[in-house]
């Protein structure tokens, strides 16, 4: 059939007269045939690696839990020792050299006195006495026997001191002459350990309430929102007080732990609820979810299987970005004498310390708790912005 303009002359049409082939001449080179087959989770990462930020991060955070799990190995003494003879002894730094000679690692030991004019201690650095430090050591000073985990006795420690009169505060002591390094160390297990378990229920929650509100929609996910803008309403500070105000004072320190984490968990799950129900709002109109429900698929099939995988990843940046937000609420309220208690120890029992101004000054390493804290939630935001911007490989 020929074709004709306005004026009655004929256009000419510029088609190829080869055969269709389907075929792609060209042949892919094995690293592209590598990056088009690549899953979304194999993506992801090729894309968090180039965050160099969010890997350093990544492997702080993963040298603290490892720190944690292993506190008993990695302090050099145990929890609740007590050096009677080195109280408020200030931290001995490590040094490699003396007088010009290689040593190693060690620390100086120290000479006490005591100030007549306000009888305080003083503590102070001799040369003479050279500590070098002991590595994958057990036992033969006091302070190293442990229960790993309660579960069973042993000596082994990362490093020591020299021998059994020698010591190694990196940190100094406390009022009761105990290690502060070993305590922070100790202290991680409880205060990690919170965030991962407050993410997890609240992870929980938020993602079967919102999953609810989002799939039916109407008045249920009218009642649902009113719910959850009545919960945000009230001041956070002030409900999680308390609330912790209202754990019975002579409940057994694992209760206080599980009632602070179930308290935390409680208060956080509503902004990830909405962020469910936004996304299940949009994916549950997709051919997908309408082919899952045709072929006769539950409600909480479509969600769990279908609905909620589609964008795992934006929930496991919320979640990482959420958990230095637990970490701080429990180091705010045990600060403050209304989350956990001795003899559990976490870093916010650790500061409670710092409350006495005078102390303060006078022994200012007490403070040292904070870096961890500081350092963990910084280490958690950049590994979260790392994880949403990965969360979209194809940006």
């Amino acid at each position: 059939m020929n074709d004709h303009g306005a004026g009655g002359e004929r256009l000419t049409h510029f088609v190829s007269q080869e055969p269709f082939n389907p075929v792609i001449d060209a042949e892919l080179t094995p690293e592209q045939e590598r990056f088009y087959m690549a899953s979304q989770w194999r993506l992801m990462w090729w894309k968090l690696r180039r965050h160099k930020l969010a890997v350093i991060a990544g492997g702080i955070l993963l040298l603290l839990y490892l720190s944690a799990l292993f506190a008993e190995v990695v302090s050099p003494y145990e929890l609740s020792h007590r050096n009677r003879t080195h109280i408020f002894a200030p931290p001995q730094p490590i040094h490699l050299f003396d007088k010009g000679r290689f040593v190693g690692p060690f620390v100086y030991g120290f000479d006490r006195s005591v100030d007549p004019n306000d009888l305080r201690r003083v503590y102070t650095p001799n040369p003479e006495k050279v500590q070098p430090l002991r590595f994958f050591c057990s036992g033969g000073y006091r302070g190293a026997d442990y229960e790993f985990w309660g579960l069973f006795d042993g000596d082994f420690h990362l490093f020591c001191p020299a021998e059994k009169s020698a010591t190694v505060f990196l940190l100094g002591t406390d009022r009761l002459g105990r290690d502060m390094f070993s305590r922070i160390i100790y202290g991680a297990r409880i205060s990690l350990s919170v965030g991962l378990a407050g993410i997890t229920l609240s992870f929980l929650l938020g993602i079967v309430i919102g999953g609810i509100a989002g799939y039916y929609g109407g008045w249920i996910d009218n009642v649902i929102q009113r719910f959850i803008e009545v919960l945000r309403s009230f001041p956070r500070l002030p409900l999680w007080m308390a609330l912790s105000a209202a754990i019975p004072a002579k409940a057994s320190p694992v209760a206080v732990y599980f009632a602070i984490t179930l308290i935390i968990a409680l208060l956080d799950w509503p902004g990830l609820a909405r962020a469910v129900r936004s996304k299940l709002l949009a994916l549950r109109e997709e051919d997908f979810a309408t082919a899952a429900e045709l072929l006769g698929a539950s409600p909480r099939r479509i969600i769990g299987r279908h609905l909620v995988p589609s964008f795992a990843s934006h929930l496991i940046a919320s979640a990482t970005l959420a958990i230095p937000e637990m970490i701080l609420a429990e180091t705010a309220l045990s600060f403050l004498g209304l989350g956990l208690r001795p003899p559990i120890t976490s870093w916010g029992v650790l500061l409670q310390e710092t409350l006495n101004i005078q102390a303060i000054t006078i022994t200012p390493w007490i403070m040292t708790p904070v870096i961890p804290v500081i350092l963990t939630v910084l280490a958690f935001n950049f590994l979260g912005d790392g994880l949403r911007d990965a969360a979209d490989p194809y940006k």
